[in-house]
């Protein structure tokens, strides 16, 4: 079938149907016309030739043209396309490279092949453009909530139809009692929205802790208008789940304006997420306060965050300690989700038992390196002192403050303090030495004869070795694997040194072996300062 024999407005009829079809723009049709129509006069004239089609937007006759272009003589590899300017002077007046010959051609005799190849390239385009229609309309929906239709059911997978496409609601996503049959409503979340080669991939979800947070939004206006912020959420989805609230109107309770008049708006949510409870919680900045709140009903004796390793430990009475921790832990569990801590929850027994190793072990260590008897050993833990350092160097006050202690008792026992430190420090530089630790490192201002010999122990013998450590193998830290808190041991850490501390002597060591100019030192130390004088807002989770 020959194109000029066709009805010319026929082009136009096709491209605006298809185009309403499938909520495109009807250009991307029509260009995806002349494009199959140019590789099917190709097929016709040549492989070679650069053939082009327009098709005009008002009468629908589509026009061939051959297009030739002046390319410089040492680039000239098509002639079929391409020609120099020498050979476009006929052509052209005055030829310059980049200048086009248009020539106009007969319109193509379109054979079943042809047709067939052409209508394959008009409907790869138009799936392209509806892919780029459907990625563009739903990237700006992620972190909403729709409501679809169940479609199918793939390999435990739901397919829901959202309107205008397709999402998936893996198995895993999936809330563990629920069921659908195809035809069912069902409300999502967006979690994700993912442009592949396979066209936008629109993850669901509804396990999420954002799709109970949404759902509250929708429920509860305070927060639509911003007056009630979550803060924090956290689900073991289709059983139980913790919400932080706050409220930024003090006229306005957040856990009352949650829970809605009689239950209504509290239970509007769990009715949408099976049965789920929900305990609703007033956030507030204190993380101790807060996760007292958190592990209601339980009661809580006692909170002891440690902020440098991410942890915190609770205390509660013996018998609360099953209602603390929860069925199969998920009292406990969530309450470490919602804090981002990892919680430890000891009885009063418990705590009261570790106390008494330690100042057991405390009493020890006073009555075996000061050769003291136990009742004066006693009275130093007592009054919190638990090393030889703070009884060899505390202001002789402090110990004179001490019941039965007189000037001569104190100053006795600094001076056997200082004499046992000065042994120990003795003993562990001839150790070092032994090793192998070299002057340069033993000398290095800011290491104790302890540290030297516990760097020698581990093969860091010269101040060279020293500069290549990084701060935290020194001081330790902590790294996230597989979503739980790993401890990293540092050389130096039951020395008590800071990664700060660490990182100051590493690089001052570097400094000495002029590895670093000590200007960008000193504007390193200029830039801590600076920040340390900057408030910083307060991490919440």
């Amino acid at each position: 079938m020959a194109i000029t024999s066709a009805n010319q407005l026929e082009l136009l009829q096709t491209a605006d149907a298809v185009a309403r079809e499938k909520m495109i723009d009807p250009e991307l049709v029509i260009q995806a016309m002349e494009d199959s129509l140019a590789r099917a006069a190709k097929s016709r004239y040549g492989a070679d030739m650069d053939i082009r089609v327009k098709i005009d937007r008002k009468t629908g006759v589509a026009s061939f043209s051959r297009i030739r272009t002046v390319v410089a003589d040492d680039e000239l590899e098509n002639h079929h396309a391409q020609l120099t300017a020498k050979q476009a002077a006929p052509y052209l007046d005055d030829p310059k490279i980049g200048d086009e010959i248009i020539d106009q051609v007969p319109p193509v005799e379109l054979g079943r092949i042809a047709a067939q190849s052409a209508k394959q390239v008009i409907l790869q385009r138009v799936r392209e453009a509806e892919r780029d229609r459907q990625y563009e309309e739903f990237k700006d929906r992620a972190g909403t909530i729709l409501n679809g239709v169940v479609k199918r059911e793939e390999y435990g997978n739901l397919v829901i139809d959202i309107g205008r496409g397709e999402a998936v609601l893996r198995r895993n996503e999936k809330i563990g009692r629920e069921s659908y049959r195809n035809g069912d409503r069902i409300r999502c979340y967006v979690k994700d929205v993912r442009r592949e080669a396979r066209g936008p991939q629109i993850f669901l979800s509804r396990t999420a802790p954002e799709f109970m947070a949404e759902l509250f939004k929708m429920e509860v206006p305070e927060i639509y208008d911003g007056i009630i912020e979550i803060k924090a959420v956290a689900r073991d989805p289709g059983s139980r789940a913790k919400i932080g609230v706050i409220s930024y109107d003090n006229s306005i309770d957040p856990v009352g304006a949650c829970v809605g008049m009689r239950g209504s708006r509290v239970q509007a949510v769990v009715n949408e997420l099976q049965g789920e409870k929900i305990d609703i919680i007033p956030w507030t900045e204190d993380q101790a306060t807060f996760l007292v709140n958190a592990l209601q009903p339980a009661e809580v004796s006692k909170v002891v965050i440690d902020d440098e390793a991410g942890k915190i430990e609770v205390v509660v009475p013996d018998e609360q300690l099953s209602l603390a921790i929860g069925r199969r832990g998920q009292n406990v569990r969530l309450a470490s989700q919602l804090t981002g801590l990892d919680i430890d929850i000891l009885t009063e027994s418990d705590e009261s038992a570790r106390r008494q190793a330690e100042f057991a072990t405390r009493t020890k260590l006073f009555m075996d390196e000061l050769d003291i008897d136990e009742m004066m050993a006693q009275l130093l833990v007592a009054e919190e002192f638990s090393t030889l350092e703070e009884v060899a160097y505390v202001d002789i006050d402090e110990l004179l403050a001490i019941d039965g202690f007189d000037e001569e008792t104190a100053a006795e026992l600094q001076t056997r303090a200082r004499e046992r430190l000065e042994a120990v420090a003795a003993a562990a530089l001839e150790s070092a030495r032994a090793l192998g630790a070299e002057d340069s490192l033993i000398e290095f201002d800011g290491l104790t004869p302890q540290m030297v010999e516990a760097l020698a122990k581990d093969g860091i013998k010269t101040l060279e070795d020293f500069a290549t450590c990084a701060d935290w193998e020194l001081a330790g830290g902590w790294t996230t694997v597989d979503g739980q808190r790993v401890k990293d041991e540092g050389l130096l850490e039951a020395f008590d040194m800071t990664l700060e501390e660490a990182q100051h002597l590493v690089m001052t060591a570097r400094v000495l072996l002029g590895w670093v100019d000590p200007s960008e030192l000193e504007a390193e130390d200029t830039d801590a300062e600076d920040d340390a004088e900057t408030p910083q807002e307060e991490n919440t989770h």
